[in-house]
């Protein structure tokens, strides 16, 4: 198990973000936030985050602006997008850019984002 990981998972879809807590709560301690503004919080706040995942389709700010903004304060974390729709342009380009670790397309399942995960921190 990879308890010590810590994510930040970052949607504005109430269900989704229990979903996804209840799918990983007993592989890694999972933050929650319902917009990027949120998660920026958090990350500010909580200093053990190693991983932030994010819906790429939200109001005000989407995944890939989250995350650019994100990356600017925490460059050393491993970012991820976790959209219901396929690889647009822009995440194209995001993975190009290495803003972002990999994409997953919902449903992906939990052990799939579990392994990619622990992959991703060297765990």
């Amino acid at each position: 198990m990879a308890n010590n990981i810590s994510v930040l998972y970052v949607d504005d879809e109430p269900i989704n973000l229990k979903v996804f807590e209840l799918g990983l709560r007993n592989r890694f301690t999972i933050h929650t936030a319902l917009s990027g503004f949120e998660g920026l919080e958090i990350l500010r706040k909580e200093s053990g985050i190693t991983v932030v995942v994010s819906d790429m389709r939200m109001p005000v700010m989407d995944g890939l602006e989250f995350i650019e903004a994100a990356k600017k304060e925490f460059p050393n974390l491993v970012f991820f997008i976790y959209t219901g729709y396929g690889i647009c342009d822009r995440i194209a380009q995001a993975l190009d850019d290495n803003l972002l670790h990999k994409y997953f397309r919902k449903p992906t399942s939990f052990n799939d984002i579990e392994a990619t995960i622990v992959e991703s921190v060297g765990v």
